[in-house]
């Protein structure tokens, strides 16, 4: 899918004091003789000149972090580290921005910051995705969402959300995308968050862009835009509002008002020395005005931005940008320079992404060959002579040829030969390997059965649960290599009929099968047994808690349970029950709530507890890849 070209600049909370006039400022700190006073206007002096003038701003940053550094200041280091930091990766200049965004981050942990440590890793994974490593910016995201939260901070909060939502509509996960929107826009209405309301609905624009919903999308764009007027959020942020605004009519095939979204977003970003909506808007003009049909005009604005993103080493859109120079100068007759781009495009999308070139690649370099094929009949009677010599060279490649043959029949010979002792040799472990499953579910079932003796002769009631609730655990456990000696597939599980196993197993061991109604609510999946295991015993957990909890009295009701693989990287799980609406995790021993918890952080998940008409326990795992 093409990536749209999104704006986001660093800030979430910037006040602009435009009140008071840089000059005036500037007298004031030539007057000023005590420094920690001066290092307060600068500080001042950056948030206006952000406003109007992002070079400026830098200038005015690095003297801060100058006079802070030389008079030591702990307080005010990592707060200018930050500010330089923010100014070099709002101009594009990548490396320069990590280098400050790190000291900055020694800073605020030397002085036990965790704020100043939260706005850092918001800057760190921004520039994070310039780079195309997403995944390590949404773990940046992650542990600033974890800060803001245990210093009860809603508009970080919001923010640490409002990223985290961007990251996931990056990495095409659109459902949790908009759930995690959707609670940033909860928080801003709910406090009250003025410029938080601009991000959120900023961003929640985004995930109706990713989702299609076009006209949802420039909706959210001009409620956004509105904010930015009101409040007075500053050039850059009026410059990213605009190019977003022109995204979405694009989408729309509104083409001429896009273009003129565009072309007020460059004078906007140019009169700001905003670099990042400059290169971002060079290569949407250049794409607008390739759609309509513009190519000369479009090529000059494609280039600027190609040239733009490598001096920066900005990656983040240069594969499409390369792909879009590419069909220009296709449509444009030239096919040599459209397969360098094509080519350009597919070594630095292999490069971040291992993706093999596709079909694209193999008809432009068709139409390639074929202009070149045209070309070489032009000279082709200048070469009859050499036809002679070529005969007598195609006699040695049939003998060469013939040779390898017979060489090549050999070592088939052979393979086919190794191949079937290989056969064998596997026939024979998979035997042994499903015997060793056979023999583990049996001395599990004994295990079971030493569990059932002893709990019978115990009359406490919470001894006996603890050792029903074992039981449960260990059945959870057998079954799954139950299934995989029964099975064809030694590797895997396949987890639909597993959990129906399993959910029955549990209604019978409480007697409430005819109680409690369940519904499986998947397709047929396989699920390795490191993966299998683990999630067995937290459904387990689940089922046993929900029996016990959600359904007093002997009331009945329903558990639903949801598995389903979102794409390669992630598996999500929900289990939900129409009960009392009380988490059954909180209640017993907590030792179940400790599994649980345990066994998420194994398979590297994150849990969510929704109680509404019930209560609806989510999973999202990240799965290991191959």
């Amino acid at each position: 899918m093409r990536k749209t070209h999104f704006l986001l600049i660093l800030f979430s909370q910037i006040v602009f004091s435009q009140n008071i006039p840089l000059v005036d400022l500037q007298k004031k700190l030539d007057n000023e003789k005590k420094a920690v006073i001066k290092l307060e206007i600068l500080n001042e002096m950056v948030s206006i000149a952000f406003n109007g003038d992002i070079e400026q701003a830098l200038a005015y940053a690095k003297k801060g972090v100058q006079l802070s550094d030389k008079i030591g200041d702990k307080n005010w280091q990592p707060k200018f580290y930050e500010m330089q930091g923010r100014m070099h990766a709002n101009l594009l200049q990548l490396d320069s921005a990590s280098l400050y965004f790190d000291k900055a981050m020694k800073g605020y942990l030397a002085i036990t910051d965790k704020k100043g440590q939260a706005t850092t890793l918001f800057k760190m994974a921004w520039v994070l995705k310039k780079k195309g490593e997403n995944e390590k910016a949404l773990q940046k995201n992650l542990q600033a969402l974890k800060l803001m939260e245990s210093l009860g901070d809603k508009a970080g909060i919001c923010d640490a959300l409002n990223r985290i939502s961007e990251d996931l509509t990056n990495q095409n996960l659109l459902s949790a995308a908009l759930n995690y929107a959707e609670k940033a826009i909860a928080i801003a209405e709910t406090n009250n968050l003025t410029t938080e309301k601009f991000y959120v609905n900023f961003n929640a624009g985004n995930v109706a862009m990713a989702l299609g919903n076009y006209k949802q999308s420039l909706d959210y764009y001009n409620a956004a835009a509105k904010i930015v007027k009101k409040e007075n959020l500053g050039l850059a942020t009026q410059a990213d509002v605009t190019n977003a605004q022109g995204n979405a009519l694009k989408r729309l095939g509104r083409y001429k008002e896009a273009l003129i979204n565009y072309k007020k977003c460059v004078a906007l970003a140019k009169e700001a020395n905003y670099a990042n909506a400059i290169a971002a808007s060079f290569a949407n003009l250049g794409e607008i005005n390739m759609l309509l049909g513009n190519y000369k005009e479009a090529l000059g604005y494609q280039l600027k931005t190609v040239q733009l993103q490598e001096q920066e080493n900005d990656v983040s859109n240069l594969v499409e940008n390369y792909h879009h120079v590419s069909k220009i100068y296709k449509e444009l007759g030239d096919f040599k320079l459209a397969l360098d781009y094509k080519q350009k495009a597919y070594n630095l999308r292999d490069s971040i992404a291992s993706v093999k070139s596709d079909a694209a690649m193999s008809k432009l370099l068709t139409q390639y060959e074929a202009k070149k094929k045209e070309e070489t009949i032009a000279t082709q009677e200048s070469k009859i002579s050499q036809q002679k010599l070529i005969q007598r060279l195609s006699f040695v490649l049939v003998a060469l040829l013939i040779i390898l043959l017979l060489f090549g029949f050999i070592g088939l010979r052979n393979r086919n030969k190794s191949n079937r002792l290989l056969a064998i040799k596997n026939a024979e472990n998979e035997l042994l390997l499903k015997e060793i499953h056979h023999r583990v579910k049996n001395n599990l079932e004994v295990v079971s059965s030493l569990l059932a003796l002893q709990s019978a002769q115990i009359d406490d009631p919470n001894t006996k649960d603890a050792m029903s609730d074992s039981r449960n655990r260990v059945n959870s456990i057998g079954i799954v290599h139950q299934k995989l000696y029964q099975g064809s597939n030694l590797g895997a599980i396949e987890m639909k009929d597993y959990l129906l196993n399993l959910s029955e197993s549990i209604l019978d061991s409480f007697g409430v099968e005819k109680k409690i109604e369940l519904h499986l609510a998947m397709d047929k999946l396989d699920l390795d047994i490191d993966t299998a295991v683990p999630l067995g015993l937290i459904i387990n957990e689940l089922l046993t808690n929900a029996i016990k909890y959600a359904f007093p009295k002997e009331e009945k009701g329903t558990i639903t349970i949801k598995l389903e693989k979102q794409n390669i990287h992630f598996l999500h799980l929900e289990v939900a029950d129409n009960g009392v609406g009380k988490s059954g995790i909180t209640h017993g021993t907590g030792f179940g709530g400790q599994l649980v918890s345990l066994l998420t952080q194994q398979l590297n998940g994150i849990m969510t507890e929704k109680s509404q008409n019930g209560t609806t326990l989510i999973f999202d795992f990240k799965l290991k890849v191959a």
